[in-house]
């Protein structure tokens, strides 16, 4: 009687988080993203047992530590996917902006453990590399910061999130770190152009990058040695571009067998910034190619994805974390191939390393989340209306 004469209430009915993140995330980079842990833990088993000798720990040490750091970054990559873009792009301004006062403060508190290149903070029972944090942070912000620079009366979001850029690139160059500045000099350049940059100003960006690299390279001892070392034609066969790339040379098609790999007993980074040798040396290139087409899967399905969305930020943010993830994967087995010159960069899910795990974490998860389904007209929808 009460709804015959007042009207019934309308209900709204939401549906369970779990089963609409489920339905609206992308289920095949979900799962290229497992596997690539999976491949990880394996590639572990054998190339961490070497260096747990060396330094007198259990067998499996690292192994364990992989498993775990891998545990947690998919926690946080699964709770991240989770959120809509508002939460992502706070946690990307708030990640930014931590991460960059934890890099102004490395040449004053971080270390180098004996690598020449003071990128950590050193806890005792681990250590953390701020720029790895930071990269997720930084296109999310300069996704934003180009974004709300569309609207009528925004504000200037292509000069900030350059000046922010060319920050970052200085503090990384103090470390010294050139590959971690030239991958954010590359993810800031893509959202950039997606956002509608004119091509004369790339090529004025280029150039000035050019200029800022030989700078580098009259400055630098260290960024010399690696550019003097790639460009020799020959290479030093006890170096560890000579040992990488004999055993990807030994690996052939089909590997020289499980643990029968001998890369991992010479290389010291054998576990992280060389897995891909290891790889290659006992899997052969059958597994290499399975990691490239995951990578591959990725950042294709991501990019196909993002091309239909119609939020500025969803696009540029979701660009901008798709390619830094494909092109550090890239420039880490380019180095190992000796297309690139040495990055010192880790293969993400692959490598070992916590910062490096849970990182990837951060940035797939964000990258999910701006890529899933969701209940909007697609960006040609609207171009069509508008014909």
């Amino acid at each position: 009687m009460t709804e015959m004469v007042y009207g019934s209430m309308p209900m709204r009915v939401t549906e369970p988080v779990l089963p609409r993140w489920w339905r609206t995330i992308d289920k095949w980079s979900l799962t290229a993203i497992m596997i690539l842990f999976g491949i990880g833990l394996l590639l572990g088993l054998a190339a961490s047992v070497p260096l747990a000798t060396r330094n007198g720990l259990g067998d499996f040490h690292y192994v364990q530590r992989q498993a775990f750091f891998g545990g947690v970054a998919l926690v946080v990559m699964v709770a991240v996917s989770m959120m809509p873009p508002a939460a992502i792009r706070r946690l990307g301004t708030i990640g930014f902006f931590f991460s960059f006062v934890a890099l102004m403060l490395l040449p004053f508190f971080g270390t180098d453990f004996g690598k020449g290149a003071v990128r950590w903070f050193s806890f005792g029972f681990a250590s953390v590399q701020p720029s790895e944090f930071l990269k997720p942070g930084f296109m999310v912000l300069a996704g934003w910061l180009m974004a709300a620079s569309q609207d009528i009366s925004g504000p200037p979001g292509k000069s900030i999130s350059f000046a922010l850029a060319a920050s970052i690139v200085m503090l990384l160059a103090i470390q010294p770190d050139f590959g971690q500045a030239a991958l954010i000099l590359f993810g800031w350049g893509v959202v950039y152009f997606v956002a509608g940059a004119p091509m004369t100003l790339i090529v004025v960006i280029v150039a000035i990058v050019g200029f800022g690299a030989t700078i580098a390279y009259e400055s630098s001892e260290h960024f010399a040695r690696r550019i003097d070392g790639f460009l020799n034609p020959e290479i030093d066969p006890r170096s560890q571009i000579g040992y990488a790339t004999n055993a990807i040379q030994e690996g052939g098609f089909f590997g020289v067998g499980v643990g029968e790999g001998q890369v991992k007993w010479t290389l010291p980074d054998a576990h992280t910034d060389f897995i891909i040798a290891v790889a290659a040396e006992e899997y052969g290139l059958i597994l290499v190619l399975i990691i490239i087409g995951l990578y591959a899967t990725i950042v294709v399905r991501s990019l196909f994805r993002l091309m239909r969305e119609r939020d500025p930020f969803v696009r540029l943010a979701g660009t901008g974390l798709a390619c830094i993830f494909g092109v550090q994967a890239m420039i880490n087995m380019g180095v190992a191939v000796r297309l690139l010159p040495a990055k010192g960069m880790t293969l993400p899910f692959v490598s070992y390393g916590g910062s490096s795990l849970i990182a990837a974490g951060i940035t797939v998860g964000m990258l999910l989340a701006l890529t899933r389904t969701r209940p909007q007209g697609q960006i040609g929808d609207i171009l069509r209306r508008g014909r």
